[in-house]
């Protein structure tokens, strides 16, 4: 770079650190946005507050309609407010778990419900058990009209069909039922089924004779299911942007909700399963006949603890027949790619590998050979070195002939200056391509050479950006100083943070902006026609700046691989430059010169036909 260059690159970093500075919020709006957090802290102090009313109420009511009791008022109230479900109005709240050896699984009888999920195998950020929910941030069951009062069965409780408190499922399935019964033969059941080695919860809704108290007009009754989604990962803006609810149609495409703050969906089609989805965990609800249709909604959190707030509103269609079931599954688990696919529902679909043939490439080429490499291989970054050095290796044909191209077009510079200096007007353009590209026959060089291979590598380029940010093998990998490949890797926390970059300072990011620039640097000293417009050139250097800020939060694997895999291509750029003789490509147009006229390509044919309707003379 130039002094000039080097004095632009420097006006517009300051121009983007001035316009941050200036930009920054005030105290007003510091205030404002801390009163909004504390607005939120305060909704969910009053959530929990509530919370322990209904259980104090649920208690008293316990005790007001107990056989010792004498006042049968209240027990007329939760008549009126329930009808035939009053019998289950009351209790006690109790806690059964039952574990494998993936995952521990509690229930509560109030609601019949699964009150929390712990994967054993994975930890978060802060080095505890992955708890994908927990205690009353999720609400589960179901909601319907009966003798014309509104049913939640999440506020009444059930009754267990076995009398432990804890069991390990190892070598056979185990089943736990709640139960509401509500006499005379009548009885709503939920039926869960753990099985050894496994993700999979089986969950089945039985009505058993209730057809005379929910009527069969109501066409369907309604799933509520809401989760409070805890963060998991040390990245927490990463972490949000690729945490959503996804949902399949029934044997159709995979959709989701947006990546922004809120974002809602009403779907008026069968759907077959409904997620909730992490950056790297998912809970996800699959129904074996269908949903008829759904209302998603997800909100995003500013708390410390939550990301964001999931609501699936489900519609499970029901006739009205003494005997109604509902088959389903529930899925909690990590979203590794060959987990997923094993279910054979296309859940793995929900791992952001890309559209089209971005995603083709990842699912049919990267991930196995990541795979074969994970088998031999303990160590993540010695896996990604092997696997960039294959690519490399992979694409050298392609890669050799684009090189050798431009060191072919760089020994022809010299000609190329004094084609310059013969037609220096504007008006001659036409005159001093043809020119050129007359130079390039004689030379046989290709001027296009070097762009299609560049192209045809970009597919597999793009496809790596997709894969590293969503492969959970590399979570909480440590590599050099690198503790989570899965994550930034910062070597500085700042007491500020810079817009658009952040608070830390990512080493390998910065590795690859330098090794970057020192690329392009060479691509630029290579460039044989010396015609770049001035401000091209700068905008080539400020790509690997704008990358910086784009790359500081990005996974450390992202940008190992591309420090990496530029390293190598600075590597072969210098190789096959020396390679090339200048001399012999000068003495080959020296003789071409004396040779008979060569056949003109139709690409020249074209030029001298378009300058010849202009009317310009062209050189022989």
């Amino acid at each position: 770079m130039d002094k000039n260059s080097w004095i632009g690159l420097l006006l517009i970093m300051a121009i983007l650190f001035g316009w941050s500075f200036f930009t920054r919020p005030s105290e007003e709006q510091i205030q404002r946005e801390r009163a909004r957090r504390d607005s939120i802290a305060r909704v969910e102090q009053l959530r929990q507050l509530d919370l322990e009313m209904q259980k104090t109420q649920a208690a008293e009511q316990a005790q007001i309609i107990s056989p010792k009791a004498s006042d049968s008022a209240a027990s007329e109230m939760l008549r009126n407010q329930y009808g035939d479900f009053a019998v289950c109005a009351a209790g006690e709240r109790e806690f059964y778990t039952v574990e494998n050896n993936l995952m521990s699984v509690k229930f509560t009888n109030l609601g019949g419900r699964i009150a929390s999920v712990t994967l054993k195998e994975y930890e978060s950020f802060d080095s505890l058990p992955v708890v994908l929910f927990d205690g009353d941030s999720t609400i589960f069951g179901l909601s319907f009209f009966a003798q014309n009062r509104l049913i939640e069965t999440g506020k009444l409780f059930f009754t267990p069909s076995s009398n432990f408190t804890t069991a390990k499922v190892e070598n056979d399935s185990l089943t736990i039922g709640f139960t509401l019964d509500l006499g005379d033969n009548r009885s709503l059941e939920y039926v869960y089924t753990i099985k050894p080695n496994s993700y999979v919860v089986g969950f089945n809704i039985k009505m058993h004779n209730l057809d005379k108290l929910v009527p069969a007009n109501l066409g369907y009754l309604t799933l509520n299911w809401e989760s409070y989604i805890r963060q998991q990962e040390k990245g927490v803006k990463w972490e949000t942007m690729n945490s959503t609810i996804a949902y399949r149609y029934f044997n159709d495409d995979v959709e989701q909700l947006g990546d922004g703050d809120s974002d809602s969906e009403n779907v008026n089609s069968r759907l077959h399963w409904v997620s909730f989805k992490q950056q790297f965990f998912n809970s996800t609800l699959i129904a074996k006949d269908g949903f008829a249709n759904a209302v998603l909604k997800q909100e995003k959190l500013l708390t410390p603890k939550y990301l964001r707030h999931y609501t699936a509103d489900l519609s499970l269609p029901y006739e009205g027949h003494a005997e109604e079931n509902f088959d389903m599954e529930m899925f909690f688990g990590p979203n590794h790619f060959k987990t997923l696919k094993a279910l054979d529902i296309d859940l793995q679909n929900i791992i952001p590998l890309g559209r089209s043939i971005f995603r083709w490439v990842n699912v049919g080429i990267v991930i196995p050979v990541f795979n074969l490499l994970g088998r031999f291989i303990d160590n993540y970054g010695i896996i990604i070195l092997i696997l960039t050095i294959l690519i490399k290796l992979v694409l050298f044909p392609l890669t050799y002939k684009s090189y050798k191209s431009t060191g072919m077009m760089s020994a022809l510079k010299p000609e190329i200056d004094k084609l310059n200096e013969k037609y220096p007007k504007q008006e001659d353009a036409m005159k001093k391509q043809q020119a050129m590209m007359d130079l390039y026959k004689r030379a046989g060089v290709n001027p296009m050479g070097g762009c299609l291979p560049m192209l045809l590598q970009m597919p597999l380029l793009i496809a790596m950006f997709r894969f590293f940010p969503a492969s959970i093998e590399l979570r909480h990998e440590s590599f050099l100083w690198a503790d989570d490949l899965s994550t930034y890797d910062a070597i500085l926390n700042l007491p500020f943070s810079i817009p658009w970059y952040g608070d830390h300072v990512s080493l390998f990011c910065l590795l690859m902006t330098i090794v970057n620039i020192i690329y392009i640097k060479m691509s630029n000293q290579a460039n044989a026609s010396g015609q770049q417009m001035p401000g091209m050139k700068m905008m080539m250097y400020m790509m690997p700046v704008m990358m910086l800020f784009w790359f500081n939060d990005y996974a450390a694997a992202l940008s190992y691989y591309y420090f990496v895999s530029l390293l190598i291509t600075i590597v072969q750029t210098y190789i096959i430059k020396r390679s090339i003789n200048p001399e012999e490509v000068l003495n080959r147009l020296k003789t071409a010169k004396v040779q008979k006229a060569p056949t003109k390509s139709r690409f020249q044919q074209r030029l001298e036909e378009a300058a010849k309707k202009r009317g310009v003379k062209l050189p022989k």
